[in-house]
């Protein structure tokens, strides 16, 4: 396929930053667009100790990227957004177009006015805080409110892993393993679709679930109290702690599933009653997310390619240019 943008080569090359299971599953969605091209994965990990998931998947040290800013398109960045992406975004988008799915909510202004400024230093584009919340379900609120301004709009998470969440309790000292799970209360979500447009705190629409394995020797107490205080991801929510083994974190918790709703409901003249739900179901938190990112990635390389300069955020992206279709196709096919 030919892109139609100019400026861009006949497939959009890109590179991953960073090797865990959201490049793996960028990896993996690479190879279902043949509009796109994989340049390599970039790590800090020794390239000689990173085993892709395609044999053919070139691995390069991440010190070296620098060099190669006339052979990528544009960086799909897989880190986390606890401490690596807000070093990271800013960092390579003075050097590269690039793509992140940064995703503490509270912090996404400060995080979109440093990556603006670099990128902006850097004459790229940087789409941030891609994925599916935020990301689609940040859409799917816009939508509602546009549509329905008479109305709320609720968001429910989960039954599901969240990978942010569980990457910053890894990150506690004296942690081993982890992982934490996002519960949806139904009787709240049942009360939302009924119309009633309940008031509903924080605590009141989920709880979240952590079972975390601990190094040798770590406090358990200590470490129960860091992760229910920690500012932004488990203070605000009931949380429940279990210490569980190694082997019941391998044996029970390797499965990545997770999704959720957003649902507005409103009323367009007294009694006239309108609701609006989105839903996602998703085996695998990573590689959705991931076929997120790299859809974002096509966006912003011909975001790039137009002339395009700064941070964006998925609303600033028109729809057509996640596609791979040409607009005369979009319009021929799906409108």
């Amino acid at each position: 396929m030919t892109d139609r943008i100019g400026g861009l080569p006949d497939r959009i090359r890109v590179g991953i930053v960073g090797y865990g299971n959201l490049g793996r599953g960028v990896e993996t969605s690479i190879g279902l667009n043949p509009d796109l091209e994989l340049v390599g994965v970039f790590s800090r990990r020794d390239p000689a100790s990173v085993e892709t998931l395609r044999p053919e998947t070139p691995v390069y040290a991440l010190d070296d990227i620098a060099s190669f800013a006339d052979r990528v398109d544009v960086l799909v960045l897989c880190g986390g957004s606890k401490s690596d992406l807000p070093e990271q975004t800013p960092l390579l988008a003075k050097q590269f177009t690039v793509v992140d799915s940064f995703d503490t909510h509270a912090k996404v202004p400060e995080h979109f006015a440093a990556v603006d400024a670099a990128a902006q230093a850097g004459d790229n584009v940087a789409i941030i805080s891609t994925g599916w919340d935020p990301g689609l379900f940040s859409l799917n609120r816009l939508f509602g409110e546009a549509i329905l301004p008479q109305g709320e709009t609720y968001t429910f998470w989960g039954r599901g892993l969240s990978q942010g969440h569980s990457d910053a309790l890894r990150r506690i000292a004296g942690v081993a393993g982890a992982v934490q799970y996002t519960l949806p209360s139904e009787t709240a979500i049942e009360r939302v679709r009924a119309g009633e447009n309940p008031e509903l705190s924080t605590r009141e629409k989920h709880v979240r679930e952590c079972f975390v394995v601990l190094e040798d020797g770590a406090d358990a107490e200590a470490i129960r109290e860091e992760i229910v205080t920690m500012p932004d991801y488990f203070e605000p929510y009931d949380t429940n702690v279990h210490f569980i083994s190694a082997d019941e974190l391998a044996r029970d918790h390797a499965g990545m599933p997770h999704g959720g709703f957003v649902i507005r409901s409103g009323e367009t003249s007294p009694g006239v009653s309108q609701t609006i739900e989105y839903r996602l179901a998703l085996d695998s938190n990573p590689e959705f997310t991931s076929s997120v990112l790299v859809a974002y990635a096509r966006a912003a390389a011909r975001l790039a390619a137009r002339g395009e300069r700064g941070a964006l955020t998925p609303f600033d992206v028109a729809p057509g240019l996640l596609s791979p279709k040409s607009p005369e196709q979009l319009r021929a096919e799906l409108l």
